[in-house]
């Protein structure tokens, strides 16, 4: 029973950390990520003190405890979604992003209520710290942020305009609030995208296609207003940063958006890698070009 409670404990402090090691979230959900973020990391100390402690813990409590590790991995999994994901995605899905942090929030809240603090050999000052835990995750099932609806409209606003009647001043809302103005910010927006058509099996959803098709108008513009990427990189245009298929392609026999294949092979990309022009490769593709004895980009013929 001691060594299954230390196994335990720490497994819950190790994916606590995991979620502190969680630098920043989307700008779209920062707010509330952040702040379940910080309230799970006030549950470590009660963590260690079980751990420490000599007493032996109830069956009850093991099985508590457990319940509490199923909650904080579906937590970090949500918070490094909201870290590491599409912003374009988390914006249009935003009822599902709602519906999936709620589903979390009562998770947490449920695992925590089957802790009986009074069977555990806590502090004072901890119990109180977890007690203030559990209310915050009460009060955050009946209340939650919903995302900008401005931006939501935006969006919408920009997938319904042709080319030739798109709004400067829209684009140039959706590329602050959105932060996706430098070529960085775009190159990984193109991967969080990338990653998303790799998990249906290469066979893009309405969705991804839809979202691709705002990231190219985004991409357009951002390199035509020359916001914060050099000319040079402004005359080329990256496969990876938001080619689509057109909205006439038939949606019930969806193509993988050419952004998505190696320029090389023009297979789907499992594993992509950026090089220093800014181009998207298949690794192992760009790998037997340099091993080749090449010396430029494939694509821009400009210097690696």
């Amino acid at each position: 029973m001691e060594e299954e409670k230390v196994a335990i404990t720490r497994k819950l402090i190790e994916v606590v950390n995991e979620i502190a090691a969680i630098s920043d979230f989307r700008s779209v959900v920062k707010k509330q990520y952040f702040t379940l973020a910080r309230r799970l990391k006030l549950l470590t100390p009660m963590f260690e003190e079980i751990r420490d402690s000599k007493e032996a813990v109830p069956e009850a409590s093991l099985n508590a405890l457990l319940s509490l590790k199923a909650a904080l991995d579906s937590a970090k999994n949500l918070l490094k979604f909201g870290g590491e994901g599409s912003k374009i995605f988390l914006v249009l899905e935003r009822d599902q992003i709602l519906n999936n942090f709620h589903e979390v929030t009562t998770q947490l809240e449920q695992a925590l209520s089957e802790i009986s603090f009074e069977n555990l050999d806590l502090s004072d000052e901890v119990k109180e710290q977890v007690e203030l835990v559990l209310s915050q995750f009460k009060r955050a099932k009946v209340k939650a942020d919903t995302p900008d609806d401005d931006i939501y409209e935006d969006l919408l606003s920009l997938y319904n305009s042709s080319e030739t009647s798109i709004d400067p001043a829209l684009l140039r809302r959706l590329v602050d609030k959105l932060q996706l103005a430098g070529i960085n910010d775009l190159t990984q927006e193109s991967l969080a995208l990338h990653e998303m058509v790799t998990s249906t099996g290469g066979d893009p959803e309405e969705t991804i296609e839809k979202m691709s098709m705002l990231l190219k108008k985004i991409k357009d513009f951002v390199q035509t207003e020359n916001v914060d990427i050099n000319s040079s990189s402004a005359k080329e245009k990256s496969p990876s940063l938001g080619e689509t298929s057109t909205e006439e392609s038939d949606k019930t026999n969806p193509v993988i958006p050419d952004d998505f294949r190696c320029p090389i092979s023009l297979e789907l990309m499992n594993d992509p890698v950026i090089v220093s022009t800014g181009q998207t490769y298949e690794r192992s593709c760009i790998e037997k070009w340099i091993e080749a004895g090449h010396t430029s980009c494939p694509k821009t013929q400009q210097p690696l």
